[in-house]
């Protein structure tokens, strides 16, 4: 769990840069299409309603909660983040992490925002290396999927812009306790809120 508040912390720091570096040939071709959720034997996952962020998402137990509201003095505004934090059998971790921006975050911009996103992700750390990338959308809104080895540990998401907001459902494991259907049950299970 250590190691993964410490992903959560380099994640945070790619948020700032999301909108501000342009999208890498990887990704260029790539068009969005629609998800379909996937079924899978829950296995006593829970229900999990974020107040902040108007969503429901599954987790393998109650998820720990941090918050955080950080000052972005380069771009003039603060960047206020809640992540939801769950491990499952000590083999894999599961987050959410919703990130709010200004209200004056261009909604045309979601696509650039993601890829921006990704691209900072990979920026982090040298040894990572991108196994998987492509736009889709979720609920109608643009999402990037992406999958991440780093040495011997997967990181493997799902990222949604709605508005100023930023959804991440991520899954981290070591490489030998990686489970596809799990992780696919916790993405497919997250829904927003209608207000």
């Amino acid at each position: 769990m250590k190691q993964f508040k410490q992903s959560i912390l380099a994640l945070t720091a790619c948020l700032f840069a999301t909108a501000a570096i342009p999208a890498e040939a990887w990704l260029g071709a790539s068009q969005p299409k629609a998800t379909k959720p996937q079924e899978v034997a829950s296995n006593g996952w829970t229900d999990f309603h974020s107040v902040a962020g108007k969503c429901t998402l599954k987790f393998p137990n109650s998820p720990e909660h941090i918050s955080e509201k950080m000052n972005v003095p380069e771009e003039g505004y603060d960047l206020k983040y809640d992540a939801y934090i769950a491990n499952h059998e000590k083999k894999s971790v599961y987050m959410l992490l919703i990130a709010q921006y200004p209200e004056f975050v261009d909604q045309s911009l979601a696509q650039v925002s993601l890829e921006g996103f990704l691209n900072g992700i990979l920026a982090n750390n040298p040894t990572n290396q991108l196994l998987f990338a492509d736009l889709l959308l979720v609920e109608g809104h643009e999402a990037l999927d992406f999958f991440i080895r780093t040495g011997g540990v997967y990181f493997k998401g799902r990222a949604v812009m709605v508005k100023n907001h930023l959804y991440l459902m991520a899954m981290e494991c070591e490489v030998q306790n990686y489970d596809e259907g799990r992780y696919n049950y916790f993405v497919t299970s997250f829904k927003l809120h209608k207000n």
